[in-house]
């Protein structure tokens, strides 16, 4: 249980690290808002026109009888609009995430120079086409795996009693599992290190997963909450992504002043 507050301080930890660099953080908003502004434009969109859609999509009640026509349309409006708003939440990071490929890696990489004992930082020698590219298919994968989650935590949502109490506890978690993933992502990709095994190394600290994801999970409930956390998130995901390979990092005291402190403990994983 231990993982779990380290989980969460490297979540404060990077939001501390942005801070003290306001230009990264900056920088950093630049792609959460640019993708706000498409998720919101597209669930105004749905709010004003779902109800249409559901007509549309459901002739054969036209027939109907008042008030079970209302009624039904009503109930598949809202679990559209219900699906739409999960759909945003699981994949708000991974949009914004490949929308800001050339921010996000900047920040993560002067983040790892900046805790470095010698100052170095991976580089994945990729161009930036490659980056994308990989960056695009991951995020693809790790959100269809999110999807195929939603999906059956929201039919278990119907459960009476445990959908209104367990599921919701569990959907954060699982959430936060996958925030997680795409976060760390960033640096574990510069280090060479391909989505099945990003997966090995977070579920062997399944903790300390959570006690970073699942505060965040729940935060970006919030969209705008969400826009000026990822900066901070980037750079605590990098932190710990350091922590999950065992490689050295300066505590933050040491960081301030240039003195290179003791090593995190090792947690290496064959993949």
């Amino acid at each position: 249980m231990r993982d779990l507050g380290v989980g969460f301080k490297y979540l404060l930890r990077g939001q501390r690290w942005v801070v003290r660099h306001g230009k990264q953080f900056g920088f950093g908003l630049v792609p959460g808002l640019i993708t706000l502004v498409l998720y919101a434009a597209a669930l105004t969109v749905l709010a004003l026109w779902g109800a249409d859609f559901t007509a549309w999509a459901t002739p054969f009640a036209d027939d109907w009888s008042s008030p079970w026509l209302g009624l039904f349309r009503g109930f598949l409006t809202g679990v559209l609009f219900a699906l739409a708003l999960l759909l945003s939440v699981v994949t708000f990071t991974a949009v914004t995430l490949v929308v800001g490929q050339p921010f996000y890696d900047s920040l993560s990489e002067k983040v790892d120079r900046d805790v470095s004992p010698d100052g170095t930082a991976p580089e994945s020698g990729l161009p930036l086409w490659r980056e994308l590219v990989i960056s695009t298919r991951d995020s693809i994968r790790i959100v269809i795996r999110a999807l195929i989650w939603g999906v059956l935590l929201f039919a278990l949502g119907f459960v009476p009693f445990v959908g209104q109490t367990v599921v919701p506890v569990i959907g954060f978690f699982v959430t936060g599992f996958f925030l997680t993933e795409e976060l760390t992502s960033i640096a574990l990709q510069r280090r060479g290190i391909v989505v099945r095994d990003r997966l090995v190394l977070l579920r062997a600290r399944r903790t300390l997963v959570w006690g970073f994801g699942t505060p965040l999970a729940l935060a970006f409930i919030v969209p705008f909450v969400a826009v000026f956390l990822m900066p901070g998130a980037v750079a605590g995901a990098t932190l710990m992504a350091r922590d999950l390979l065992g490689e050295e990092t300066r505590e933050e005291g040491d960081e301030e002043s240039g003195d290179p402190g003791p090593a995190d403990p090792a947690h290496f994983l064959n993949g």
